[in-house]
């Protein structure tokens, strides 16, 4: 039976480059929401302010996000989440809510999310709904 001291330094072995820039984590996750609600990469670029060219380096793992789109694409993912966490990751429930039109909200929430008050104003609306008070 090997012993403890030799047991830890055979699980000591390096892990494969794994990245811990925040950025990068948030580009790449933010890129596989947008997916699962249904948005293009040019429609996640306009909500979180970058250009297409951004977008799909973002798809690649080859950008690391910072500032206002950092900020945007954490928004972005809470939405992602809340819907995820209602829906019970039914892809197809979660992209038929982001792509009718919601009488609550006024709109369409795939358009509304294009905008900085839409995409909080559909956070800030699951939030409520998803954990109401």
């Amino acid at each position: 039976m090997p012993s403890a001291a030799s047991f830890a330094n055979e699980s000591a072995a390096p892990v494969a480059d794994v990245s811990h820039d925040p950025g990068r984590v948030v580009a790449k996750a933010v890129v596989r929401a947008a997916g699962e609600l249904g948005l293009s990469q040019q429609e996640l670029a306009k909500i979180i302010g970058v250009s297409a060219a951004t977008a799909s380096r973002m798809k690649d793992g080859q950008y690391a996000l910072t500032g206002k789109p950092l900020e945007l694409a954490t928004c972005l993912i809470r939405v992602f989440r809340s819907l995820d966490s209602m829906t019970g990751g039914e892809k197809a429930v979660m992209m038929a809510w982001m792509h009718n039109a919601n009488t609550d909200l006024g709109g369409v929430p795939a358009g509304l999310v294009a905008t900085v008050p839409g995409l909080i104003g559909v956070m800030n609306y699951l939030d409520a709904v998803r954990a109401p008070v």
